[in-house]
């Protein structure tokens, strides 16, 4: 079998591959863009049914493309719906003429030996790269850890498996992880009758908007989108908030007095009985600190910069705590309490098995410098903190894409100056090196 060749591989046509390729097309570097399923498949197949954006229509975006520009209903402060948010990423691959193709499996990627290169295994053939971009995201296989059995009695599934309420069996539902996305479905299920436990862990609780702006353009003009990445280990903080109905303040001790039943982290099952750690207080309060801390810096640079916007006392109001709060359940009689359904929301966990290079450490994490790992040809993009907080957004990866565009550039510029010298005696003179244009 013929075997294709091409400069530079990328791997997904999700946001970061599509903003990698938007790059490496302004730089002229040859690419193909590889995807198992369709450009941004994740937003259609993986997420429920009402999911919207959890970032302003104006904030998450790439600058080249206006959400207003693929559904002329979306106004700037708008959530736009999950399929509205997949249509506006086939729509930029169109845009910018992304070489994508689709349906494409990728099986493994090793080195080739005595050449530079790597030779990548898919689903329809082989391809030979000289560099290979992993844009494969932070998402990649849903975690749900090993505590109830897959025989007990109830449905068990991960978040990426709800789609409504009606989908579900009669009878409560447990949601484990508090994040946005445990934090909205519990809501929706609320929302339709269900009696909903919801078990808390650690948790950042930014607020929705504060006195005018939404979050979002918090976190820009106090610089905490360029806070520099964490240290190895620590780059992902639980983080609750929605734009669902419109956009609102996630606040636990609200859902609480409204009926949701709060618990803490879920520690371990045994006989039909799951336990939970005695931490539900400590982690709202953790909450809590986190959400008023923020406003203390909104009203500092309010202040100091004589800014005109509306004060918000009300924000700061706190809801009454309810039984669950003050006395929390320390287990939970699954049969008893009648929960027919388990929705783990606890995250995902990087599965790079099909990479066959050095470019990880002993727990199978990415080794790399704003995504030029320690591979000399591999690169990978759409990771949390990979340079900053924003990384793992849609505007945040367009940065970090930018840089590796020009790391690649840099490398091709190398390569062309050995083919050069190579092919010209008098090659390493000043007057020729300077001739030497990257490619």
């Amino acid at each position: 079998m013929s075997v294709e060749k091409i400069d530079t591989l990328v791997i997904g046509a999700g946001q970061a591959g599509l903003a990698m390729s938007a790059h490496l097309n302004r730089a002229g570097v040859p690419h193909l863009v590889l995807e198992r399923a369709r450009i941004a498949e994740r937003w259609r197949s993986e997420r429920w049914d009402s999911l919207v954006a959890n970032g302003p229509a104006w904030h998450d975006r790439f600058p080249d493309l206006q959400f207003s520009d693929v559904d002329t209903a979306v106004r700037p402060d708008d959530f736009p719906h999950k399929e509205t948010v997949a249509d506006y990423f086939v729509a930029f691959a169109q845009k910018i003429a992304a070489p994508v193709r689709c349906g494409v499996d990728v099986l493994k990627v090793e080195r080739l030996e005595g050449r530079t290169g790597f030779r990548v295994e898919t689903s329809l053939g082989t391809i030979e790269a000289q560099r290979v971009v992993a844009a494969t995201g932070p998402f990649q296989r849903p975690s749900i850890p090993a505590l109830v059995p897959e025989d007990a009695p109830l449905r068990q599934m991960h978040s990426t498996a709800y789609r409504n309420p009606d989908q579900l069996p009669d009878g409560a539902v447990l949601v484990v992880g508090a994040g946005s996305s445990g934090v909205q479905i519990a809501e929706e299920l609320m929302r339709a009758g269900r009696t909903v436990y919801l078990s808390v862990g650690p948790h950042d609780r930014p607020p929705r908007a504060y006195r005018g702006r939404d979050f979002c353009w918090w976190l820009g003009v106090l610089g905490k989108w360029d806070a520099a990445a964490q240290e190895p280990g620590k780059e992902h903080v639980t983080i609750a908030v929605s734009g669902a109905r419109g956009g609102h303040t996630i606040d636990f001790r609200r859902l609480a007095s409204e009926g949701m039943v709060l618990v803490g982290r879920t520690e371990s099952f045994k006989d039909g009985v799951l336990s939970f750690a005695p931490d539900l207080a400590e982690n709202l309060d953790n909450g809590d600190a986190n959400y008023r801390a923020l406003l203390d810096e909104a009203d500092a640079y309010v202040a100091r910069n004589g800014l005109d916007l509306p004060e918000e006392p009300e924000a700061r109001i706190r809801v009454p705590d309810a039984a669950c709060i003050t006395d929390p359940l320390a287990t939970l009689d699954l049969k008893a309490a009648g929960v027919g359904t388990i929705i783990w929301a606890t995250g995902f966990v990087s599965d790079y098995s099909w990479m066959k290079v050095n470019a990880f450490d002993a727990n199978g994490r990415p080794r790399h410098q704003r995504g030029v790992s320690t591979e000399a040809g591999v690169y990978f993009l759409g990771l949390p903190w990979q340079s900053r907080r924003g990384s793992s957004f849609i505007w945040g990866v367009w940065h970090d894409a930018k840089y590796i565009a020009d790391q690649i550039v840099i490398q091709r510029s190398y390569i062309a100056y050995h083919a050069a010298a190579g092919a010209a005696p008098d090659a390493t003179a000043p007057h020729a090196i300077a001739e030497v244009a990257p490619a």
